[in-house]
């Protein structure tokens, strides 16, 4: 669902407005009653950039569905904001008109600043319009000033009304309106050089969706078009100069603040190693199926949590902890640029095939840059899974808010001496657990990675 723009219940008078409550000084009681009602219909709300997350402090305006003099009806999507985890469409729950964008496509602004104006009726653009001289400065530099403060500035230059006139022509810009289209879409078109104006959009009110960019690049390349390739090539390979300075992406700040953050709590670490050779015979059996061995360790993961609840639980204040109700599995996803934790919620009760069909929508939803903030920033326990990449061991640096991180290595033939004194080989793998050291201890997580190996070790239960 996406998120809902951010109106504040203060109102911009338009001039009409403010003769009328001059007037109402000297007015009878009467007349200062029709007065207050004619002014319901002359109001002019502040768009404010909205929070989509809990650490976002800032977003950028990846694209503005609507233009300016747009008619909006509640539930409308309105701008794409693309935050510290996600990009999203964000809707309005106003009727209205797209009065002004003063934030435009590229800029950021700080959360709660001004990023457009929404006239009540169209007769009040013009006013809206006229109430904004400039363009929306540096968030770095400024604050959400209300914008009448600027009025009698000059008046800015108004780059949107001839920006659209240059690609009017194109099927997806209907009577010179900007190209509308899914992140998704617009990401997909500049991997894959798809110039997105040129397309006619088969999604929702003409909307441009992937399977149209997929269908275009498919198009080029059976008609061999050396040109869309060349650029293609330009836009996926922006190779940055050497020894220059490259500025934080919004994801790379949060991971950056998350990292700092978690340096404040005391945690402390405990390895184990389990053997893996009945895992992966029942990986081998039912992979076929869509299961995934993520959704095998979470859900084995789940259920040593449900005997051990403790190693589930939080401490975000330093004077109290929380046993989470719920085992929500977070597991780490390296995307570009940064890191994103999907969340598998109540991976203890789901069956492995639907988990395994959740975590691939998970990760198609990750890549997309199109998580919702429920599916990233719910988790009671986290897995980093580097073992795939040939890891054997590491450690996992605590995310802020959880109790513990599970570090899962590469399961490898290891030359093992059994009980009764016979040399074997079996496959074992290397988990490291990293713990909140204030509400977990290590007998804790002895109990917990004892319970753990049980379960891998004899996976049956992985299954009902």
């Amino acid at each position: 669902m996406a998120s809902v723009l951010n109106l504040k219940s203060t109102f911009l008078p338009s001039t009409d407005a403010l003769r009328l409550s001059r007037r109402q000084l000297a007015a009878p009681q009467q007349t200062r009653k029709t007065a207050r009602t004619i002014r319901v219909h002359s109001k002019i709300r502040e768009i404010f950039m909205p929070a989509l997350s809990s650490t976002m402090t800032e977003g950028k305006i990846i694209s503005w569905i609507k233009s300016e003099g747009d008619k909006l009806s509640k539930g409308d999507s309105v701008v794409v904001v693309e935050s510290d985890k996600a990009d999203m469409e964000v809707e309005t729950f106003y009727d209205g008109y797209l009065a002004k964008i003063i934030v435009e496509e590229g800029s950021v602004a700080l959360v709660g600043s001004s990023i457009a104006l929404l006239a009540e009726s169209e007769s009040e653009i013009a006013a809206a319009a006229s109430s904004v001289s400039s363009p929306a400065p540096d968030p770095t530099n400024a604050a959400p000033t209300p914008p009448l403060q600027v009025e009698k500035s000059e008046p800015a230059p108004a780059p949107l009304a001839t920006a659209p006139a240059a690609i009017s022509t194109h099927p997806a810009s209907e009577a010179g309106k900007r190209v509308v289209s899914t992140p998704y879409a617009k990401k997909l078109g500049k991997e894959l050089g798809v110039d997105l104006r040129a397309l006619t959009g088969s999604g929702p009110e003409g909307r441009i969706v992937a399977k149209d960019v997929e269908a275009a690049a498919a198009l080029a390349t059976a008609s061999v078009a050396v040109p869309a390739v060349g650029k293609s090539d330009a836009v996926a390979a922006p190779a940055a100069e050497l020894g220059s300075k490259v500025p934080f992406s919004a994801m790379q700040n949060a991971v950056s603040r998350n990292m700092v953050e978690s340096l404040r709590v005391p945690t402390f670490r405990v390895g184990y190693t389990i053997t893996t050779d009945a895992l992966d015979a029942l990986y081998k059996k039912i992979k076929s199926k869509g299961v995934t061995m993520t959704a095998l360790l979470a859900k084995a993961t789940a259920l040593a949590l449900v005997k051990h609840p403790v190693v589930n639980s939080s401490c975000r204040d330093g004077k109290s902890f929380t046993n989470n109700s719920r085992i929500n599995i977070a597991v780490a996803v390296a995307m570009d640029g940064g890191l994103l934790t999907p969340v598998l919620h109540d991976a203890d009760k789901v069956d492995i095939y639907s988990l395994s069909r959740k975590w691939k929508e998970l990760v198609d939803k990750a890549r997309a840059k199109q998580l919702q903030p429920h599916e990233y920033n719910s988790g009671t326990f986290t897995l980093s899974n580097l073992g795939m990449l040939g890891v054997d061991r590491f450690d996992a640096i605590l995310p802020p808010g959880t109790g513990a991180i599970m570090a899962v290595g590469a399961s490898q033939p290891t030359v093992v001496a059994s009980k009764d004194g016979r040399i074997g080989l079996k496959n074992q793998m290397q988990v490291n657990v990293t713990a909140d050291h204030r509400i977990i201890y290590g007998a804790d997580l002895a109990s917990f990675l004892q319970t753990l190996t049980q379960i891998i070790e004899d996976p049956k239960d992985l299954t009902f």
